[in-house]
């Protein structure tokens, strides 16, 4: 049986390696919730402030992984991971290694290979708030690997934010953070058009922001992603109340409004020709989220 961390900090240690915004906030979090911290940064300095606080600043990063039973990695990419690691021989042998990289499920599954052929147990993860935001019990954190390791340090881990294990796959959490990443950039984009649009006729942001944000967004779209989400799985978009065909209407009528209006076009007319590849394939008479069926293949060479 796996034993089971203390609930108290004091005797849960915990190293963080490399001290980016993102790892000092780490760190940070960690000291302040009593944990016995060790730091280590290529770039010694950037500790000063967290040894002031109690941290401990490790002379090396094998020092840093052989100070105790949990390692959190904050680093630029797995390559830099690598390049940290391996001069110091990876990590002792029954030491657990906690990913915070951004990157590929790729490179996750090669990462766990890596630290398995190293006798280090390994989870990879994701931190889906900022660095001000860390610490705070709402933050999510995703992890993804063996459910043991992360059982094993699940009371330290929530030290930083709400921990999610998202499955053993080593992937999943880097693989959720594109996906979310990806959503956010989308909406972002989706809002700062809709701004520009407006806004080419003089609204101001701020009251557009209102409306479209405090109004629209979660009576339109929130609401209806998460009740017509299982539709999703089952393949099934009833068109009853809006075909993809009424959809494409109303698409190529916001291209021709930007058109009209001097703003950028390349946006509405990429998620009108997804729509017109949809009904290509079949939905026509299905509701707009047919367009998931585009979505879940490779992207093709238009031939048209």
């Amino acid at each position: 049986m796996t034993p089971q961390p203390s609930t108290r900090p004091q005797d849960n240690p915990v190293t963080v390696i490399g001290l980016g915004p993102m790892g000092l906030a780490l760190a940070e979090a960690l000291l302040k919730n009593g944990h016995p911290t060790t730091v280590w940064n290529r770039t010694p300095e950037k500790a000063r402030d967290l040894v002031a606080r109690g941290a401990r600043l490790a002379a090396s990063a094998a020092d840093a992984v052989a100070a105790g039973p949990l390692t959190v990695v904050c680093l630029k990419d797995y390559a830099t991971l690598y390049e940290v690691l391996d001069p110091a021989g990876g990590a002792p042998a029954g030491r657990t290694l906690v990913n915070l990289n951004s990157g590929t499920p790729n490179e996750a599954h090669a990462a766990a290979s890596w630290a398995a052929e190293r006798g280090v147990a390994y989870l990879d993860g994701a931190v889906m708030v900022p660095p001000p935001l860390v610490g705070d019990p709402g933050s999510v954190f995703l992890y993804s690997g063996p459910r043991e390791v992360f059982d094993a340090h699940r009371v330290t881990l929530a030290s930083l934010g709400d921990p999610r294990h998202l499955g053993s796959g080593p992937g999943l959490a880097v693989l959720h953070n594109a996906a979310l990443l990806g959503l956010m950039y989308a909406t972002m984009n989706g809002f700062l058009h809709a701004t520009a649009l407006v806004g080419s006729a003089g609204v101001p942001a701020a009251d557009f922001a209102d409306l479209a944000v405090n109004r629209f967004l979660p009576t339109v779209v929130d609401a209806t992603l998460v009740e017509q989400a299982p539709d999703l799985d089952a393949g099934h978009y009833p068109g009853d109340l809006g075909t993809l065909h009424m959809n494409l209407n109303a698409l190529e009528h916001i291209a021709l409004t930007c058109e009209e209006q001097g703003v950028h076009t390349a946006q509405p007319r990429l998620m009108r020709e997804i729509a017109a590849r949809a009904i290509e394939d079949g939905h026509g008479a299905s509701n707009y989220l047919a367009v998931f069926e585009v979505f879940k293949k490779a992207a093709v060479p238009d031939a048209r």
